[in-house]
């Protein structure tokens, strides 16, 4: 470890004549408070050294930890000779008195942030003495007296051995120790007894062992490199995976440092530097957040990642934050570690598989006899390419070789992949239009095996960026926002390959309705290119379905597709996201909402397309967003729409679904199906277009039983199972603010509304139905649950909780909710719906928002006939059907502005406060 200006960082020198000085002055036992205070003093100071030399560097990843390394190296050095030759001293000490201080894990490899934890092994030569024992024990508490987080641990040379045998965490410690302190001899011995006697023979079980540790690691992180925020230490291309690889290399090769690698034909010198470059990086982003944290963190969450993009230097450009751009580069990185992960692996597996390594690149290609598979080799079942000229002699091949991949399930050689990498750049304007390049990248993209895995393995080659370069654009690019899990290029990877197990009929239980319409598609690979294109445009400023479309009318041609599929693809991707604003935010049952959408889709193709297309896009935004609500709302969209486009009359099809409800809700009534003669003239024509026939069955079951005891108010609950949420259905007299106190109740009850349809019978009844969820997004049916809702709703509408003040003590989550800013909006649109102005508001997801909206619309006497809830992670999209008092729509440009600013004036009065405001005002109180 090189640090420029060492003794600006720490003056050893100075501060052990500082610590003799008070030893002298007031003995070595009294002067232990002067010693500590001394210590922390120079930690504090070098400390601020190296955070001035971070902000001077943001970028020098190496050196800051190398620098925190030395530090510590340095104060524990004072520390043990303090101890050592002030505390207790020996004339001669015993063989048994000696002592080597290690440095192990990350501090032993000499890299260490700002509040990394700091490993030390004390090694004895026997068992440890009674001196051992007081002189590591004063030693650890001067360190924990610092405020060190230390992991220590203290062996003889024996039991080293045998524990570093039965542990893979000991083995590993060891393996990266280096000599800190003390007796070097024992330090020597120690280091002999490890090669001699732990790693022989026990290589390929380390190996195993730190791959399925590794791959429990992953799965444990997500098991993805691009998510969102992601863990900079131990998330999947991050620091501890190229930690990994060095530590397989120097348990196998005995290699002293990474660079050595090269030597041992594991990596290239360009792949070293790519590991270096990727280190680097990390180690300065964990830097930086262990900086901004004021202690050890390591999982880039939003509200960090602004600040470490601020302080390594990171601007706004056209179309892209500075903290999308810093992320982005973030994911480059992660991205080389995997390319490297896989280039090390299969490297070394070769190696095992030949015992005598040859020179030159592809040299054990020509020496041994291969399966040809279309002109390319197989070597150890992978596809390799003959020599090293092969892609530079005709660079199609950079495409055609994944196509082949594909359609024959076979992986890549290694050493090809290392080729492809190298020669990737030859891939230009010429590669792009040539017609059996384009036919080929088609056949990966549609392909029937597996092409999510081969357009990734082409992503991380750089493949798939040069041939398709608007793709190239979005590669590791995020969105900042707590809705998408993954950055644009590996949710769109992902999304075709939920598309293609979809059509292999592997997702037939979870997307009933996809499997269904794929085999029926008329235009295959319309849908793969849609999906490849969705989302294209993403980062470059405007609507980029919009620009996404104008992408695909260039590129389709290009890629073989004819007119009329082109047309297709470039519509589906401007019209992505139609389905899904339709379903989630509109009112289904109204037939005007179905009537406009299908202005838009106004052929069965483009209907089926659309809705495989929307499903795919959803489910692939990442774990928890798809559920069973909205797979029912999409295909009750798609039913709907299906069906009027084969209608000849709106008219007849409404008639036609109204009967055929009452049979349906006539046979869930079984022995009660004279409920629907008795309750006809309650119940209006609104009400059974609405509602669907379960929901229908339940209620009227519902309002006999309490017509029948005379009870004014009831309410019901249970696990709704078809929408994966909790119905609550309330009946009572109907008067206004029902909805607004209901939504409330339902808050302080810890759950969320996603739907609700308000009704008034003919007697002035009202039967309200709430669909709601718990805040993870799952249906409540436990007992207590259901009864603790129950209860809630109960207190609130008789009076026995003021609303207000508890929804008002509820906490709010503080640091995501100040991390985003959602500009809040309210639209209405008297065109939707020919009974109802429709209402939609968008702000800042929030505890009580509903009960916020619907008591500040019951203020400005408005009717809700349903809401309809919808969250994009820290954004909220409600949409409120409603009328004024007597049942008409709002028109009045002047009501109008007036609702608007009651409903953004509900968003303003609930918004969190900055912390240091809140802060302030609990120290206040």
């Amino acid at each position: 470890m090189l640090i420029p200006d060492q003794r600006a960082v720490i003056d050893r020198r100075a501060l052990v004549a500082a610590i003799d000085d008070a030893v002298e002055d007031k003995g070595a036992g009294n002067a232990r408070g002067a010693i500590v205070t001394l210590l922390r003093e120079a930690l504090a100071a070098s400390r601020a050294e190296l955070g001035q030399r971070l902000a001077a560097s943001p970028a020098a990843g190496h050196e800051i930890t190398h620098g925190h390394a030395f530090l510590i190296d340095q104060i524990i050095r004072v520390v043990h000779d303090h101890v050592v030759g002030d505390l207790y001293p020996v004339a001669n000490r015993s063989s048994g008195e000696r002592l080597a201080l290690l440095a192990v894990g990350g501090y032993g490899r000499g890299e260490m942030c700002p509040h990394s934890d700091v490993d030390i092994a004390f090694i004895t030569p026997a068992k440890p003495t009674a001196w051992c024992e007081q002189v590591i024990e004063a030693i650890l508490y001067f360190l924990w007296d610092l405020g060190l987080t230390v992991g220590h641990s203290s062996r003889s040379l024996d039991e080293m051995v045998r524990q570093a045998k039965a542990d893979l965490t000991i083995r590993t410690a060891i393996l990266e120790s280096r000599y800190l302190w003390g007796d070097r001899e024992v330090y020597q011995m120690a280091s002999d007894r490890f090669w001699g006697d732990v790693v022989p023979g026990s290589e390929a079980q380390f190996t195993a062992e730190k791959l399925a540790e590794r791959d429990a690691r992953h799965k444990r992180m997500g098991d993805s490199r691009y998510v969102v925020e992601p863990n900079v230490k131990d998330g999947k291309g991050g620091l501890r995976d190229l930690q990994t690889l060095y530590w397989i290399g120097k348990y196998n090769y005995r290699v002293k440092s990474a660079a050595e690698l090269v030597d041992k034909g594991l990596f290239t010198r360009e792949e070293y530097r790519s590991f270096r470059r990727a280190e680097g990086f990390l180690l300065a982003v964990r830097s930086h957040l262990h900086s901004i944290a004021g202690r050890g963190e390591d999982r880039l969450t939003f509200d960090l990642q602004r600040e470490v993009a601020r302080r390594m230097h990171y601007a706004d450009r056209p179309g892209k934050s500075a903290v999308e751009r810093f992320m982005q580069f973030y994911f480059l990185q992660a991205q080389h570690v995997g390319n490297l992960t896989g280039v090390f692996l299969a490297q070394m597996q070769e190696q095992a598989l030949a015992p005598k390594r040859r020179e030159g690149l592809l040299q054990r290609f020509r020496t041994r006899k291969s399966r040809f598979v279309e002109g390319y080799p197989l070597q150890a079942g992978k596809l390799a390419a003959p020599d090293d000229n092969w892609f530079k002699a005709d660079p199609v091949r950079l495409v055609e070789i994944y196509a082949l991949a594909e359609r024959e399930g076979l992986e890549i050689h290694p050493e090809t992949i290392r080729l492809i990498r190298r020669d990737a750049g030859l891939i230009q304007s010429e590669v792009r239009k040539d017609e059996r390049a384009n036919a080929a990248f088609l056949d990966v993209l549609c392909g029937r095996r597996d092409p999510e895995t081969v357009l990734r393995w082409m992503n991380e080659s750089g493949v798939f960026g040069r041939f398709v370069p608007d793709f190239g654009k979005v590669g590791g690019q995020m969105q900042f926002d707590m809705y998408h899990h993954y950055t644009v290029d590996e949710h769109t990877i992902r999304a075709i390959g939920l598309l293609s197990r979809i059509e292999r009929g592997e997702e037939r239980e979870e997307h009933p309705l996809a499997t269904r319409i794929l085999p029926g598609l008329k235009y295959r690979r319309v849908l793969y290119v849609a999906t490849l294109l969705h989302d294209i445009a993403k980062g470059r400023g405007g609507d980029h379905s919009l620009l996404g479309a104008e992408v695909a009318l260039k590129l389709c041609p290009r890629l073989g597709l004819t007119a009329p599929e082109t047309k297709l693809v470039s519509w589906l991707v401007a019209k992505h996201l139609l389905m899904s604003a339709t379903a989630f935010k509109r009112d289904l049952s109204d037939p005007v909402t179905i009537r406009k959408f299908i202005e838009e889709v106004d052929e069965a193709e483009k209907l089926a397309q659309l809705t495989v297309l929307t499903i795919v896009d959803i489910r692939a935004v990442g774990p928890g967003i798809w559920n069973s609500w909205k797979r029912q709302l999409l295909a009750e969209l798609y039913n709907y729409a299906d069906e009027m486009l084969r209608a000849d009359n709106d008219a007849d099809l409404q008639e036609k679904r109204l009967w055929t409800k009452r049979a349906e809700v006539a046979e869930l009534l079984g022995t009660k199906k004279h409920l629907l003669a008795e309750l006809d003239d309650r119940f209006d024509r609104n009400y059974w277009l609405q509602e669907p026939a379960d929901i229908i069955a339940i209620n009227l079951a519902h309002y006999a039983a309490a017509r029948d005891v005379h009870q004014v108010l009831t309410i019901h609950t249970e696990y709704y199972p078809a929408r994966g949420a909790t119905l609550i259905t309330v009946m009572a007299d109907d008067h206004p603010g029902l909805f607004f106190r209901i939504a409330g109740a339902i808050n302080l009850a810890g759950a969320n509304v996603i739907d609700a349809r308000i009704h008034t019978t003919r007697v002035g009844k009202a039967v309200d139905n709430f669909l709601v969820q718990d805040p993870l997004g799952k249906p409540f049916r436990e007992e207590g649950q259901l009864a603790r809702l129950k209860k809630s709703i109960e207190d609130a509408l008789a009076g026995r909780i003021e609303l207000v003040p508890k929804l008002a003590a509820r906490p709010l989550p503080r640091s995501r909710a100040e991390t985003f800013t959602v500009e809040s909006a309210v639209l209405f649109d008297n065109e939707a719906s020919d009974r109802f102005t429709v209402v939609e508001v968008t702000a800042s997801d929030r505890p009580a928002l509903l009960n916020r909206l619907t008591r500040a619309m019951f203020e400005q006497s408005l009717i809700i006939n349903s809401a309809h809830i919808t969250q994009y992670g820290e954004r909220a999209v409600d949409t409120f059907y409603v009328t004024d008092l007597i049942g008409h729509k709002i028109w009045s440009k002047d009501r109008l502005a007036r609702v608007e600013q009651a409903l953004l004036g509900a968003i303003a009065a609930g918004e969190p406060k900055p912390a240091k405001v809140a802060a302030a005002e609990q120290v206040a109180k």
